[in-house]
């Protein structure tokens, strides 16, 4: 049976979910995925904050990261994580529910690029760069 693009985002999706233990520790939801793309989405809580009262940015980044994994391997083939780099825009305060889009930018052979932006409450708050490289193995 062939199976759509859409349709092996999401079975990829599907066939992670039970395995990723990270992201569901953070509240870090799956909101969409698509070929190359998906979205994810938190809430900032108490424990989620830094010295200065703001989301500390290894949490940020989680969730940017989470975002691009579930991109990069949505086309049923795993991809780990090669390179990222952040940068933090704006700050998160506790309560904002922040939201990370993933776009695939570049994909050719074993490696992939892809650019994801964050947002709380309308507001870009960071900027995250990923760079994908397949290896051995399938999630469907």
């Amino acid at each position: 049976m062939d199976m759509t693009p859409e349709e092996i985002a999401r079975r990829s999706a599907d066939a992670m979910m039970p395995d990723d233990k990270a992201p569901a520790a953070l509240g870090i939801v799956i909101d969409d995925v698509g070929p190359g793309e998906a979205a994810a989405s938190m809430v900032v809580t108490e424990a989620m904050v830094n010295g200065h009262g703001t989301c500390h940015g290894g949490y940020i980044f989680a969730l940017a990261d989470t975002a691009f994994a579930y991109a990069c391997n949505s086309y049923g083939q795993r991809a780990v994580a090669q390179h990222c780099s952040i940068s933090f825009l704006k700050p998160a305060q506790i309560g904002m529910k922040l939201t990370a889009l993933a776009r695939e930018r570049h994909r050719a052979e074993r490696s992939g690029i892809y650019d994801v932006t964050l947002t709380a409450d309308g507001d870009v708050i960071a900027e995250f760069r990923g760079h994908s490289r397949t290896v051995p193995g399938t999630l469907i």
